[in-house]
């Protein structure tokens, strides 16, 4: 099949799939700080030239990252206070260490207070002291952003004054944006509103000096933007005609997927559906603006559940799991021809993982899209080799992985597989197993697949303890980190070879 002419193919290369929180560094989570450049460093040195994370928004529900309450905003947990205290608007005993924190773990309910408290002085200190020059900048920044940040900062100071509560529980002139409530609103919550513009300014400008640092080594940002916007958020208190709600803001149905590989009744994710007719008549605008603002933060991006956009799986609002949902068709090839017109050719990855139908292949290709394949899912079956995860059977508009965060570790997939899994998998490759997490980076580097990328655990060949997310599961996830003394220098070079024997070095 030809590549369509609207199409950006990739160039061979491969990377390392690590969220930021997963770093090292002093204050409970990994940021923007000292630790990030030296990844991109580290991964300069590997002969690694992509660099995969997870969505950059606020976190949600269960603390992950693909319920955050903007589709703009950056995660302001992830800024670095090393850098606010070298701008005086920190002293060095803000940053002094406090019991609770963790360099293994994120123990989210100790971070979160912690580094909310610091952001909170380095805003007053920066309301009493900053120049002019550092106000103009903010200024300049909340003008570029306007068109999403004021119905942003006002919804969080809302959620703040609610308890954090769902917006369509609040005053119902609020919830439902009568304009003389917005406007007392926003007088009132005027310190605060001053707080969240100030929290994504360092956010951007944070984020802008690291992606201007990786490019100087050569490293490309891969994000990863989830298709469906959590209930509880800015866009949908914002927007609430884009999305199938009753006239109290409660969805009518909600998104999941069918019954999978990971679970037997589904997964009822709750996001409000789109209502696609809607979008349509406004040209896909949202959309266009959606993936405007992702492009300004990443080289690349990964659509999570890409088969929602041919269809999506529907489920009565009051159903408990996602068994009782049905197909919808969704826009499909009218959205992305809308966003390809605004935008021009789109660095997109398709996870096309799960239910996917001939109709989906067939959008995906389309519009030139790589799909995803995942190693562990190729193995176990005698079906003459027909297993499309098997790499004799990718096309190089493949992007494939060992596992992805939603995967076990490879060794810890390896030591639960069933025993004709790892038959096939000794066969196939013709290997012992016993370094099973290298051994499938092997097989994913020499594949022809434009991209291969490698979960951060399995380079340092960690165990299922170590994984980032079990879907289907609300709690205990998200919260894995490593430290620089588990890397060691074969890590790099194993790595650096990979990539010198396959031709993946850019």
């Amino acid at each position: 099949m030809t590549t369509p002419n609207n199409a950006m193919r990739f160039t061979r290369s491969s990377g390392v799939l690590l969220h930021l929180t997963s770093l090292p560094g002093p204050h409970g989570s990994g940021d923007l700080g000292a630790s990030a450049y030296h990844f991109v460093d580290w991964l300069q040195a590997s002969g690694q030239s992509l660099w995969q994370f997870l969505p950059l928004g606020g976190i949600g529900m269960g603390h992950s990252p693909y319920m955050s309450s903007s589709a703009f905003a950056g995660n302001v947990l992830l800024i670095d206070l090393a850098e606010l205290q070298q701008r005086g608007w920190l002293d060095a005993d803000d940053l002094a260490p406090v019991d609770g924190l963790s360099d293994a773990q994120v123990r989210f309910e100790r971070v979160i207070p912690f580094r909310m408290e610091r952001l909170r002085r380095a805003a007053a200190r920066f309301a009493a002291t900053a120049t002019p020059a550092e106000r103009a900048d903010l200024a300049a920044f909340h003008a570029e952003h306007a068109a999403w940040f004021d119905d942003y900062a006002l919804f969080m100071a809302l959620s703040e004054q609610f308890d954090e509560r769902l917006w369509n529980t609040w005053d119902a002139a609020l919830a439902q944006r009568h304009p003389e409530a917005l406007q007392q609103a926003q007088a009132q919550h005027a310190e605060r509103i001053a707080f969240w513009t100030f929290t994504q300014w360092c956010f951007f400008r944070q984020w802008n000096a690291l992606r201007a640092y990786a490019h100087g080594k050569g490293v490309r940002l891969m994000g990863d933007m989830p298709i469906f916007i959590s209930l509880n958020s800015a866009d949908v208190w914002a927007r609430p005609d884009l999305f199938q709600l009753d006239a109290a803001g409660r969805p009518t149905v909600v998104a999941g997927v069918p019954p999978d590989y990971f679970s037997a009744t589904g997964q009822r994710w709750g996001n409000p559906h789109y209502r696609w007719a809607a979008h349509a008549a406004e040209g896909f605008a949202w959309w266009i603006a959606r993936l405007r603002a992702t492009f300004a933060l990443v080289d690349l991006v990964r659509i999570d559940h890409f088969r929602g956009f041919e269809s999506c799986w529907e489920i009565p609002a009051d159903a408990p799991t996602a068994i009782g949902g049905k197909w919808v068709a969704a826009p499909g090839a009218a959205l992305f021809d809308a966003v390809s017109k605004a935008l021009g050719p789109l660095p997109i990855i398709a996870e096309d993982l799960g239910v996917i139908t001939p109709e989906v292949t067939a959008l995906r290709q389309q519009f030139g899209f790589p799909g995803m394949r995942i190693l562990h899912f190729a193995w176990g079956e005698d079906d003459g080799g027909r297993n499309a995860y098997l790499p004799h059977n990718y096309a190089h508009d493949t992007v494939v992985y060992p596992g992805t965060h939603d995967n076990d570790t490879t060794v810890g997939w390896w030591t639960t597989a069933p025993e004709a899994v790892r038959h096939h998998v000794r066969d196939y490759l013709a290997c012992d197993g016993g370094d099973i997490a290298w051994t499938l980076m092997r097989a994913a580097s020499a594949s022809v697949a434009d991209i291969a990328l490698f979960a951060m655990q399995d380079i340092l060949r960690l165990e299922g303890a170590q994984r980032m997310n079990t879907p289907g599961t609300a709690q205990g996830n998200w919260g894995w980190r490593f430290c620089w003394d588990q890397v060691q220098p074969g890590h790099a070079a194993g790595l650096l070879r990979f990539g010198q024997l396959y031709n993946r070095l850019s």
